[in-house]
């Protein structure tokens, strides 16, 4: 199918739109920009930079893609963003380029759902499948995991990580990373527990979850040290690939792991 591009749209000559791209009202596509085919671009968009929209996302109306970082190092060096496939980007959600201190690159991988007025800094990191609630925001250099969800009106301190399969309630403030496949809320975030229900919807196994709940608990409910606390997992529970993800994230950790 032929672009369908609306005649209010400002769009640069160097910017490489696909085939089969809608582009809406009185939205800006500058320089260096790529969108791929099946994008829909719904009104007033603006994306800057070096950025790329992979296939058949859909994005709403006020989101702003690639501007310059909100980071006093940056120097209009030559940094970018990279959107995966099949994402739902909804209104006013402000995604920044990357900034310097990185590998130049904000990125988000496929069929990830972002509601109205999420912020993703420069420099962030998103897998696959996750779900940003209204007004969710990551500040500079944030990593977040497959399938991970963020409740609205959530804070995610710069260079925290939050895991696989984690949930984050909603108005809770993040300044520590948070485990994969656990819970998290509050102010000063703390761990309320597996996320047990999250994990059975995504089909784990219930040898999978009854692990997961022993590893939990050996770590967060038993007076242990984190060393004394990885080092018994490893001798008592079975490595299995849900285990070992939970031991290498906790083991990778630079800001502490919220507990």
């Amino acid at each position: 199918m032929p672009r369908e591009i609306h005649k209010t749209a400002v769009i640069s000559s160097k910017a490489e739109i696909s085939d089969n791209v809608y582009i809406g009202p009185f939205c800006i596509i500058g320089d260096g920009v790529s969108i791929k085919k099946g994008t829909k671009l719904l009104s007033n968009v603006v994306i800057e930079g070096n950025t790329e929209i992979g296939e058949d996302c859909t994005i709403h109306h006020f989101a702003t893609i690639g501007v310059p970082p909100q980071d006093l190092k940056y120097k209009n060096e030559k940094t970018g963003v990279k959107i995966g496939k099949n994402n739902i980007i909804r209104e006013y959600v402000s995604i920044h380029r990357a900034s310097v201190g990185g590998d130049g690159l904000t990125e988000t991988g496929d069929s990830n759902f972002l509601m109205a007025y999420v912020h993703i800094a420069h420099d962030c990191k998103i897998g696959n499948s996750t779900v940003m609630a209204n007004a969710a925001t990551l500040a500079g250099h944030v990593h977040v995991e497959d399938f991970a969800v963020i409740g609205g009106i959530v804070a995610v301190h710069q260079f925290t990580r939050i895991g696989a399969y984690a949930m984050v309630g909603g108005f809770s403030g993040i300044g520590q990373d948070i485990p994969p496949y656990t819970m998290a809320s509050g102010p000063r975030a703390k761990l309320y527990g597996l996320n047990a229900i999250g994990l059975k919807r995504h089909g784990f196994s219930d040898e999978a979850i009854n692990n997961l709940k022993k590893a939990y608990k050996i770590l967060f409910r038993e007076k242990r040290t984190l060393k004394e606390a990885l080092k018994k997992i490893k001798s008592d529970i079975p490595e299995t690939p849900e285990i070992k993800h939970l031991l290498e994230f906790i083991e990778k950790n630079k800001r502490g792991i919220c507990r």
